[in-house]
């Protein structure tokens, strides 16, 4: 759907891991300023709120304490399974809304553990599948859970004016697009940021492949049992050092995971282990069918570089265009790692800089202001400061015609944002870069009737997917040089001629690769890569310039994706690689908007292991790798062609000038 353009303001810091908040505050605000403001103007309460079926939910809500009892605000709600600690009446939070802004601008704020988290009633289940239909109170989802709290909200909180947000950042994000659905009279506004859309694509798997570090550490804490309320959460694992790369790789299969660690005491491991392929389990786990009677205004956000959940806030963005098409439907995508928009400024993120604070921008510029927008009955934002430029990430348009475009994107490359009236834009067109000989990419396609690079994949020597020391997810590898990839000899290196011209690509990307192996089974990553320009100022010594930066001739990451090649076909039923046999293995990375600039070459990457991103493929075919034996993991040489009969390219989203 098509839309106005306009931009427009607020200030949000958090720093967001996927199941912490710890906040990185503006030099204008310190934490103990902020903490000091909201306990001396708001009053804190907790409840316990009724569901439909009888379940009572642990509920925190901060009201403003202004003198005038008469005065109403908009309600905003966070629901969580992350606590909403601390609890009891005299511990406060030390931040309340996105930002101090909102504090300052006074809502009623209200966090709610989900049901069976914390300290609220009820069975926890993961992603916990939609209810089409419910009959009765005995059906209940997230969705019924959040008209329960806001049926009741709107009833009892005597300084409500009877307009409810919700927002919340990866898993709380699901929960607020869950909440979106079959929408409460009183929801106007959502924004689900990061939010996770479905578990075979976000966080745990990558089109099957299984994201390692993320489902180990993550599960040895929050997938503990939790028979009965509690303020506490689970423990994290202790790791005998930093080398993470070493202590997964010492691990061996996954199957030593139960034997060594978890001990069959962690549940939804035991269903990750029961379920390797996309079946009914994790396709009820699929929200993104169930996005619609949604009457709420919505704002979906998302980071370029969130390696968590990149795809959940692209997908959540089109189901809700497509299934509910007259909703005022909103994307916003950043320069940023998960969360990162609540952390700090988005000036920079690892080698990247992208030249002023982003994040303020966007908080300033267009989260404050659509909050404010659909919770005021006046219609217009109270307490924002007017008339300023965008780099200083202050309003750029008058308050009372905020709207936000129906895409506000940033551009890397460029490091600009653009506004779209749709997503990805209509000026992008397919042009097809084809992998060659001798490394070459190009536009050609291949005339040879033969033609193939090879390379021998070795699972007890993983390709590293960063070459920082860590036993979690590298900060910022997304935007990592890669030249320690280059390298390799198990990684394959295909660069273009230099650019003459500056190259924008928006919108999702295919790779199509004629792919075969002396075995079985196999992964495939492919990477885009922005090859910055780099010659040794005197390369007669051999050795750069003490003026001349690190940097110089990086090879910046752009995007990268995986694909466990038993999936090719089907996500549900999978099939092992006839060994020798040329085949087509299809791969959709996700979206991108960069440029390309005159004098960087574009590169691709194509290798067989990201480790420990993704775990190992024992590449000899094991119906099910959580079984696998350290007998099934072999060498095999794998073969990428590229002669006319098979062609392997890279079909590029390229933005018409």
């Amino acid at each position: 759907m098509m839309r106005t353009k306009g931009f427009l303001i607020a200030a949000m810091i958090y720093w967001v891991s996927f199941a912490t908040y710890s906040i990185a505050q503006p030099p204008s605000t310190t934490v103990d300023e902020r903490a000091e403001f909201i306990r001396a103007n708001y009053n804190k309460s907790e409840v316990r709120i009724r569901m439909r079926d009888g379940v009572e939910l642990f509920t925190s809500i901060y009201e403003p304490n202004d003198a005038d009892p008469s005065r109403q605000y908009p309600i905003l709600l966070s629901r969580t399974p992350y606590s909403v600690g601390p609890y009891g009446l005299s511990q406060y939070k030390t931040r309340l809304g996105p930002s101090p802004e909102f504090e300052k601008n006074r809502y009623v704020f209200v966090f709610q553990d989900v049901r069976g988290r914390y300290m609220s009633g009820g069975h926890f289940i993961n992603m916990r599948p939609h209810v089409e239909n419910k009959s009765s109170n005995d059906q209940f989802d997230e969705s019924s859970d959040t008209y329960d709290t806001i049926e009741w909200l709107v009833k009892n909180v005597a300084r409500s004016n009877g307009r409810v947000g919700q927002w919340g950042i990866s898993y709380p994000g699901f929960y607020t697009s869950a909440g979106a659905i079959d929408s409460h009279p009183a929801l106007k506004a959502v924004s689900p940021q990061a939010p996770i859309a479905d578990w075979f694509f976000d966080d745990f798997h990558r089109n099957g492949a299984f994201v390692l570090p993320m489902g180990f550490n993550f599960f040895y804490s929050f997938g503990r049992s939790r028979p009965d309320p509690t303020t506490e959460g689970g423990p994290s694992f202790q790791f005998p050092s930093r080398d993470g790369y070493q202590f997964f790789l010492d691990l061996g299969p996954l199957s030593n995971v139960d034997r060594k660690y978890f001990n069959e005491e962690i549940g939804f491991w035991n269903d990750l282990e029961s379920h390797p392929n996309y079946d009914a389990f994790w396709q009820d786990r699929n929200l993104l069918p169930h996005l619609k009677n949604i009457n709420a205004a919505v704002l979906t956000v998302g980071g370029w570089y969130d390696t968590e959940d990149l795809y959940g806030p692209l997908k959540t963005y089109e189901a809700i265009e497509k299934q509910n098409p007259s909703a005022k439907n909103y994307l916003v995508m950043g320069p940023w790692s998960h969360g990162q928009w609540a952390g700090d400024d988005g000036r920079k993120l690892g080698q990247a800089d992208f030249g002023f604070p982003t994040s303020t921008w966007f908080n300033q510029n267009v989260l404050l202001p659509f909050f404010e927008t659909y919770l005021r009955e006046s219609r217009e934002p109270k307490n924002l400061a007017t008339g300023s430029s965008a780099k200083t990430g202050e309003l750029v348009v008058e308050k009372s015609k905020f709207q936000p475009a129906e895409a506000t994107v940033f551009e890397t490359g460029a490091n600009r944002w653009q506004q779209f009236d749709q997503w990805p834009p209509k000026r992008a067109t397919k042009k097809a870069w084809f992998l060659g000989e001798k490394g070459k990419l190009s536009t050609q396609a291949p005339v040879s009737t033969d033609g193939f690079d090879s390379f021998v994949s070795d699972p007890n020597k993983p390709v590293p997917y960063t070459m920082e020391i860590t036993t979690g997810w590298a900060k910022d590898y997304v935007t990592e040089d890669q030249r320690f990839a280059s390298w390799r000899p198990d990684v394959l290196v295909y660069r273009s001629d230099v650019l003459k011209e500056p190259m924008t690509l928006a919108g999702p990307v295919q790779a199509n690769l004629w792919v075969s192996t002396s075995e079985s089974d196999a992964d495939w990553v492919v990477k885009i890569i922005d090859e910055e320009p780099g010659q040794l100022a005197d390369s007669s010594r051999g050795r750069a310039p003490a003026r001349e930066p690190k940097t110089t001739g990086r090879h910046e990451l752009v995007r990268a994706s995986v694909i466990r090649g038993r999936f090719r076909e089907s996500l549900s039923d999978p099939k092992p690689f006839v060994p020798g046999q040329p085949t087509l293995v299809k791969l959709e990375l996700n979206d991108i908007l960069h440029t390309f600039q005159p004098g960087h070459r574009l590169m691709i990457h194509v290798q067989s292991s990201w480790f420990p991103f993704i775990d190992r493929n024992p590449q000899k075919y094991v119906p099910n790798i959580f079984e696998a034996v350290e007998s099934d993991f072999v060498r095999a040489t794998h073969n990428l062609f590229r002669d006319k009969q098979h062609s392997s390219l890279i079909e590029l989203p390229v933005l018409a000038r």
